[in-house]
């Protein structure tokens, strides 16, 4: 990735550069690698517009802090605020503090925005308020509301608001650790400014948060992100492998025949659609220069990274990602933040246990199913369940039952139309079938 930069943002980048905390964060790996280069010879720019240039190491896939579990964006948060830290003990501060400054390498958390990092001259710190609203009041309505932060993130890029957190939270949650501080003085404040002509730095530097402060809050407010735990026991899908019979008797074939598919070769990206807790996104890793694992619980997902974390695994990106409610272009004409497919296609995609859910439960057409698989142009490894499964049948539990195009047949026709099927293995369930297909010229 290519930046390029101004004479003022020049002049910071010179001094922030010289400075200990620099070189040390980026060869720790928590800020991006980067090196000056000469003007690329391809780009032009209106004379003295642009004065020098950054190369920074490429990111293998960009995503955003919708598609974040709790455990995720905790991190990135925390990631922030010890540089933060770092900065301000050499002069240096973060001018603003967005999680889409943040990317993830694996189960690692990498700060990327370099020219964020700007001389400190004094004076409050002026991405506290985005620092509330996209890091800590989305975890605060996790941790103690039980209120997912994806939706509020994914509809407004800016985050949440101090006075729609404030409404969020219970009598019991004012007693808790940074709730006056943080949200009630906060949520104070940001009526009182818009009620009058200040701007919010000065009012802030009137209300206490006078730049001799700014590292005492830092470190407060690290003290409460670091305490913040998500209380949520479990789900349907995150004790799936262990609750659903078939299930558990097919596990061993399913686990040979993915192991078998991902060893023919080596792949340059695999994604793993409904993961649960990464089962088959493990096996194929080894074979993959990276795995996005994806699936649309939430807690399935903050497990899964949590063990990838100990594992200090970066094969795997694990994401909270609903594939029949996909997160669209957004921002400015729709192309500051793009959809999942415009960041990057895959090679080889593991669809397995989800089909009959995108069909059965969220009413989508069995035939633009297979579409959509055939347009991403990869190998796909999938899994047909017969409406006689458990799981199938629990689906149509309390609904009529007006699928009929889910059919093993019409599947099989459907499949073959778009793809080349070179094999085609019965489960021991007897309810579910795999196959192995690569896309049509």
């Amino acid at each position: 990735m290519l930046r390029a930069l101004s004479s003022q943002a020049w002049a910071a980048w010179e001094f922030v550069r010289s400075r200990p905390f620099f070189g040390r964060e980026m060869a720790a790996g928590r800020i991006v690698r980067t090196e000056e280069i000469a003007p690329p010879a391809h780009l032009t720019a209106p004379p003295g517009r642009w004065i020098g240039w950054l190369r920074h190491e490429r990111i293998p896939r960009i995503t955003y802090p919708y598609e974040w579990s709790f455990g995720m964006l905790r991190d990135a948060a925390l990631l922030t605020l010890d540089l933060m830290q770092a900065a301000l003990a050499d002069g240096v501060i973060l001018k603003d503090a967005s999680p889409f400054n943040v990317q993830f390498i694996g189960a690692r958390p990498v700060f990327i925005d370099v020219p964020s990092f700007v001389p400190h001259q004094g004076g409050p710190w002026e991405g506290y308020r985005q620092f509330c609203q996209m890091f800590l009041y989305p975890l605060l309505l996790q941790a103690w509301r039980n209120v997912d932060f994806q939706p509020w993130l994914r509809g407004r890029l800016s985050g949440i608001t101090p006075e729609e957190c404030w409404r969020m939270l219970s009598l019991r949650d004012l007693f808790r650790r940074g709730a006056v501080t943080h949200v009630f003085l906060h949520a104070k404040l940001s009526r009182q400014v818009g009620e009058s002509s200040r701007n919010i730095p000065d009012s802030m530097r009137e209300s206490g948060f006078q730049s001799q402060l700014v590292e005492a809050n830092v470190s407060k407010l690290r003290g409460i992100v670091a305490g913040l735990r998500w209380g949520e026991k479990s789900s349907y899908w995150s004790e799936y492998d262990r609750a659903s019979r078939p299930v558990s008797v097919d596990g061993p074939a399913k686990e040979a025949f993915v192991s078998r598919i991902a060893s023919r070769r080596r792949w340059r990206e695999v994604w793993d659609l409904g993961c649960h807790l990464g089962r088959y996104a493990r096996i194929v890793a080894p074979h993959a220069d990276r795995v996005t694992a994806i699936d649309s619980d939430h807690l399935s997902i903050d497990r899964m990274y949590a063990s990838l974390k100990a594992e200090s695994s970066s094969a795997i990106l694990p994401l909270v990602f609903n594939v029949s409610d996909p997160s669209p272009g957004l921002g400015w004409r729709g192309r500051e933040r793009l959809d999942l497919v415009s960041r990057g296609r895959p090679e080889l995609v593991l669809c397995l246990a989800l089909l009959h859910h995108l069909v059965l439960r969220e009413n989508l057409r069995l035939e633009d199913v297979v579409d959509w698989l055939a347009e991403l142009g990869a190998a796909l490894v999938i899994e047909f369940v017969d409406k006689s499964d458990p799981q199938a049948q629990s689906l149509l539990a309390h609904r009529a039952d007006q699928y009929d195009d889910y059919s093993a047949e019409s599947f099989e026709t459907l499949l073959t139309s778009r793809f080349h099927v070179h094999e085609r293995q019965p489960l021991p369930s007897q309810t579910r079938t795999l196959y192995f297909a690569t896309p049509q010229e």
